[in-house]
């Protein structure tokens, strides 16, 4: 397996990887608009409205967690999950700056 050499690019470019890497499936952005419709919301509810197994959207939520895009808390013997609106605004943030970076209007 080849190396990525991330470490050559900036601090910011592999932020703003990180966060498209992140929002770069169609279930995770699924999850995502379910999180921001609720406050929080159990993993087993995403079964519910995703159409993929559990170990399937376990997977992608363990993908934003990674990202630092949603967060879980231990509620018993279930996991509840919300947007971790700090690094949502920071992910907004920078995909505000680079956007900026190219104005073709």
């Amino acid at each position: 397996m080849g190396t990525t050499k991330s470490e050559e690019f900036s601090v910011r470019d592999n932020r703003i990887a990180d966060f498209a890497k992140a929002l770069a499936h169609p279930a995770r952005i699924a999850i995502l608009r379910v999180l921001a419709e609720r406050e929080k919301c159990v993993c087993g509810d995403f079964v519910e409205e995703i159409p993929l197994s559990q170990s399937t959207v376990s997977q992608h939520l363990k993908e934003l967690k990674s990202a630092g895009l949603i967060k879980g808390e231990i509620e018993g013997s279930k996991i509840c999950y919300c947007i971790d609106a700090e690094n949502w605004k920071k992910m907004n943030k920078t995909f505000k700056k680079f956007f900026k970076t190219f104005d073709p209007d």
